[in-house]
Order: C-alpha cells, then sequence, then structure tokens
C-alpha cells in the first residue's frame, strides 16, 4: 500500500443535520444521496444515530434509515450508531434488526449504547421511568439471547427474535468512557469510540478495549472504530468554516441552550461569539480533522496510530452538500478508494 495512503478502511456516521433553512425532508433526501455516494465509493459502512427532541437532527429511528438506504445502496453495510438500548426492549430491539437482516443479508451491523440520546425529560418520556434497574450489560446479553440464542438453564430460554434469518446482526458496542470499552471487550464483541465528542478519553478507552479483549468465537481479534468529525476542503481556513456550524451547534449543547435546528452558515455569520464559546469551539475542532487534504490526512494519520483503530468512522456534519460529497471524495482518495 502506498505510505500516504490512509491504512485503516472508512466508514460514516450520519445524525442528518437540519437548519432553519429546510424541511427534515429535505435532509433525509440529501442523507440518502450521501448513503449512494459512499456506496459507490467504497466505503465500508454507513451508521445512523438516535437521537431525540432534537428539530437539528433527523436520525430519530436509525431502523427506519437503515432499512431506506439498505434498500437504496448495493454493497454498503448499514446499521445503528447506535440504538440506545435503555429507550428500548430488546426483544423489539432483536426483531427489528433479525427483520432488517432478513432483507439484507450480511449489511446489518447494530450498535448499541446506553445514553438516552436526548434530554432526561425526553428520555423520561421514550422510557416511563428512569429507573429500569439495569445496566447495558444486563440489556445487551437479553439482546444477544434473542438473536442467538439463549443457554440451558436460562430464565428466557427458549424465547427468539423472528424472523430467523440464516444470520445475525453484526453487534457493536459504543462507547465515549471507560465503560463501553469494559464491556466490549469482556464480551467478545466490535467496539466503536465516540472521538467526535469525547476526545479526551479516545486513547486510553481504545487502549483498554485492547488490553482487556477476550477473543470469542465470532471476533478472535479485537476490532476498534474511532469516530471523528472530518471536514476536507481545499484550504484549512475554507474547511473551517464549513465546521463552524457544527462547532456552533456543538458549544450551544454543552452549554446548555435549547434546542433548535442546525445552524446556517448565515445564522453562524452573525453569532456573536463570547471568549467561553470560542475556547470551547476552537479546542473541539483542534481535537478532529478539519482542514486541507494534507491536514486531514496528518491528523487522521496521528489518531490512528495514537489510538490503534482497526477502522475511522467519519462523520461530517455539514449541510452544502456539494462541499459535503466534496469531503468525502478527498477522503476516499486519501484512502486509495475507487474515485470515479
Amino acid at each position: 500500500m502506498d505510505a500516504d495512503l490512509l491504512p485503516v478502511p472508512l466508514s460514516v456516521l450520519d445524525v442528518v443535520p437540519v437548519t432553519s433553512a429546510e424541511t427534515a425532508a429535505d435532509a433525509l433526501a440529501r442523507a440518502g444521496r450521501l448513503a449512494r455516494l459512499v456506496d459507490e465509493l467504497g466505503f465500508t459502512r454507513v451508521w445512523y444515530a438516535e437521537h431525540h427532541n432534537m428539530p437539528g437532527i433527523a436520525s430519530t429511528t436509525p431502523e427506519v434509515l437503515t432499512a431506506h438506504t439498505a434498500a437504496i445502496t448495493s454493497r454498503i453495510r448499514v446499521g445503528s450508531g447506535g440504538v440506545m438500548l435503555p429507550n428500548h426492549s430488546p426483544l423489539t430491539v432483536a426483531e427489528r434488526y433479525a427483520t432488517l437482516e432478513g432483507l439484507h443479508p450480511g449489511r446489518i451491523d447494530l450498535g448499541v449504547g446506553r445514553a438516552p440520546g436526548t434530554d432526561m425529560r425526553t428520555a423520561r418520556a421514550l422510557r416511563r421511568s428512569l429507573d429500569t434497574g439495569e445496566d447495558l450489560d444486563v440489556q445487551l446479553a437479553e439482546l444477544m439471547g434473542y438473536l442467538a440464542g439463549f443457554p440451558a438453564g436460562h430464565p428466557l430460554e427458549g424465547l427468539r427474535a423472528y424472523p430467523r434469518p440464516g444470520s445475525i446482526p453484526q453487534i457493536v458496542v459504543l462507547g465515549s468512557s471507560d465503560y463501553g470499552a469494559r464491556l466490549a471487550a469482556a464480551l467478545g464483541l466490535p467496539y466503536a469510540f465516540a472521538h467526535h465528542f469525547s476526545s479526551q478519553f479516545s486513547v486510553p478507552a481504545m487502549n483498554l478495549y485492547r488490553d482487556g479483549y477476550r477473543p470469542s468465537g465470532a471476533h478472535p481479534e479485537p476490532h476498534a472504530i474511532l469516530t471523528v468529525t472530518v471536514v476536507c476542503a481545499d484550504t484549512d481556513a475554507e474547511a473551517l468554516e464549513l465546521a463552524s456550524a457544527w462547532a456552533l451547534s456543538f458549544v450551544r449543547l454543552r452549554t446548555g441552550h435549547p434546542p433548535r435546528p442546525f445552524p446556517t452558515h448565515e445564522e453562524v455569520a452573525a453569532h456573536e461569539w463570547t471568549a467561553g464559546e470560542r475556547e470551547l469551539a476552537d479546542g473541539v475542532l483542534r481535537a478532529q480533522a478539519v482542514g486541507s487534504p494534507d491536514t486531514v490526512r496528518a491528523k487522521l494519520a496521528r489518531l490512528i496510530e495514537a489510538t490503534n483503530a482497526d477502522e475511522v468512522m467519519v462523520t461530517t456534519p455539514v449541510t452544502d452538500e456539494d462541499a459535503r460529497h466534496a469531503s468525502f471524495l478527498a477522503l476516499a482518495e486519501m484512502a486509495g478508494l475507487k474515485v470515479a
């Protein structure tokens, strides 16, 4: 392989951002076009993240987006990044993703996490109670039992998720701290870490996952995915300008502002940044891969080396569709993927 090429596969996380200047239908249509592009380019997978009560994000139901995207693409793996399992019955999740696997054999991923994907008030509306009495490890074991079968003597022995396709979805544990790393390692499952909003924990969490990994029949070796915000443009300045809407959205979320649509570039230009907001935005942008092709390639290479990632999952929350597609085309070239 060319020494200048990125050494790991690339995938995509799409939260389907929605601005105040468009409809959700516009954003969803844009997500479909992006999925077709990265399918044609040879990216490994495309995932959708579960979020609720957020007017700037249209990925409320990853299973619906997964079904749609799998139907309009031909080879790319599709799934959730992720399903927030405490919001759901494990049996219901197992049935939905078993159905998807039956419709698209060998192409469905089921990434699961334990965060609510929203604020606590909305989480209560989803779950009816915030005291489930169970953590992700218990719920995940139940989910896996419905898909692969419970051991003899288990209280739920004999209960199955139907339909029963010839294969089961690929389960991946998501995390933004050490909890998910420990769980994925203990279960011998792939692990995806959210560097895009928890960059300070990336290296220790990825090391913890590898050091504690217990091989499983399906996964004799660990597989660590690093999710990174990537915006690539002709120049560093242009890329930073494109990424500024995401930075403002991130700052608003972290500073307790009420949910609102994803910022337009006009709204970003008109925003009067406080010193604290600017510091927070600059810090989060520095931790990601935003810049010219040379800058992005160098930043991704450093992150891959530091975390020993087996795969990079790219999230590019840019609503300028031409610029977004250009960013993915540049990444495809960096990875040696097919570029028409």
